[in-house]
């Protein structure tokens, strides 16, 4: 992965994980705080939306896409 490369990774059953140098904002423009990697939820359960507290685990949370 190059310096400025951004990846973004589907995880089998858990969070997407964002690994690059990104800005992530609200509806209204304000900036999150992140690091160079962080995890998204994709669950909707998690109590630190948007960014994943692991509660997947314990929801059972089941997705395991792939690109077609």
């Amino acid at each position: 992965m190059t310096m400025a490369e951004v990846r973004i990774r589907l995880r089998d059953n858990g969070p997407l994980v964002v690994t690059g140098p990104v800005e992530l904002v609200d509806a209204q423009g304000q900036a999150f705080v992140v690091e160079d990697s962080f995890a998204l939820c994709r669950c909707g359960q998690s109590g630190k939306k948007p960014f994943c507290d692991g509660t997947h685990r314990t929801v059972e949370f089941q997705d395991q896409s792939r690109a077609k």
